[in-house]
């Protein structure tokens, strides 16, 4: 199955729909019917499906198995086997998504049969999702959909990559980008332009030095590595040529925050520095000068008490006598959003995602095969 999954291109630009398709005819084949929740545009859909009773057929809320199809690009990755063709090593299987997150969903829908003819107590729901890699755009539709329906759960299994540890926290992450509009004049006459590249350079360092106060000062949650809030610009662009003043510069940036940390106040912070101190300045030498904001995307942080019911049922699954948090985000935080009990534990490691010759170790893959079957004994008692 994990065969299947990965000779799909489901790269996040593209459609994935045909993965989508085989999905559904599969499960068609065992019996089980699904919804799907397309994009806006039709191109690409979340899939839901329901194995065993239906939520109205019993008092025991189900178990969610929540993964995401898309993967990020091989682009100028340096492959030395096909990316889209699994390749088994010395005990690793090779291949875009191995890790990141095929090899979970495909456990899943290996497991399927099994799951039927356990007759489960209470239901199995499988959510795939698309555009995870790019924002977690495609879930928020599934799961607004959901909690129309008003879908109940006493646990929701994400199954990113955490060598199957039970992980209970997430950094949140809220990104934007902004771009300033300067004034052009010949670089000889640099007081008569309004230079955007040294506006945008001076509101990036303003970003660095708050990075550095986090840094420095936190607060911290040791459980994290880094174990406090980040600050990051990752592209600037800006400039026509070296002597000419520039019109225009464009840079995006993003707060990895801690569970109950606000990233719109640390937006705001460095959007009033670029606003107070730097605007009135460049307006001086033109009113048209200026910054543009826009929201790139926001993913929610995950954080699951100790005590919750989800995370001694997690433990019971996998046989784990410890938690985890992790910095990278998931939809793990949405569905919590939607009041799902939801912690995150799956096969492979992310050091290995986004990565070229991505791959997942057999041995993660049965764990992942042995804690199912232990949810399908359970969901039969």
């Amino acid at each position: 199955m994990i065969e299947r999954l990965i000779a799909f291109d489901t790269t996040s630009r593209d459609s994935n729909l045909a993965l989508i398709d085989y999905v559904r005819q599969y499960l068609a084949g065992h019996g089980v019917a699904c919804e799907l929740v397309p994009s806006a545009d039709g191109r690409k859909a979340n899939l839901f499906a329901t194995i065993g009773p239906a939520d109205g057929d019993t008092n025991r809320p189900g178990i969610v198995l929540s993964g995401h199809t898309d993967v990020v690009p091989v682009d100028g990755q340096p492959w030395d086997t096909a990316p889209f063709q699994a390749t088994e090593r010395d005990g690793r299987l090779y291949g875009r998504g191995t890790s990141d997150m095929k090899s979970f969903v495909a456990v899943c829908l290996a497991l399927v049969p099994e799951i039927k003819a356990a007759r489960a107590k209470f239901p199995v729901h499988l959510a795939l999702s698309y555009d995870e890699e790019v924002g977690c755009i495609g879930v928020r539709r599934m799961i607004d959909a959901l909690v129309k329906r008003g879908l109940k759960a006493q646990a929701c299994i994400v199954g990113e990559p955490t060598e199957m540890r039970v992980i209970v926290g997430h950094k949140g992450k809220k990104s934007w980008r902004c771009v300033v509009t300067g004034h052009e004049a010949h670089s000889a006459m640099t007081h008569l332009g309004v230079n955007a590249v040294e506006a945008a350079a001076e509101v990036v360092a303003k970003l660095k030095s708050m990075a550095r106060r986090f840094r420095d000062r936190g607060p911290y949650d040791p459980m994290f590595e880094p174990p406090h809030t980040t600050a990051h610009t990752g592209t600037i662009q800006g400039g026509t040529a070296l002597n000419i003043v520039p019109l225009r510069c464009e840079f995006a940036f993003e707060f990895r925050y801690l569970p109950g940390e606000d990233p719109d106040a640390m937006f705001a912070e460095a959007k009033g520095y670029a606003e107070k101190t730097l605007l009135p300045e460049m307006r001086r030498v033109v009113p048209t000068a200026g910054f543009a904001w826009e929201e790139l995307s926001h993913i929610p942080g995950l954080d699951t008490k100790p005590d919750d019911p989800v995370v001694d049922y997690a433990k019971q699954l996998t046989g784990a006598n410890a938690t985890g948090k992790v910095s990278f985000g998931t939809e793990a935080g949405l569905f919590q959003q939607a009041g799902l009990p939801t912690i995150v534990c799956g096969p492979g490691s992310i050091e290995q995602a986004h990565k070229p010759n991505e791959f997942i170790a057999l041995e993660q893959v049965a764990q992942c095969e042995a804690m199912l079957r232990r949810m399908i004994r359970r969901a039969a008692a």
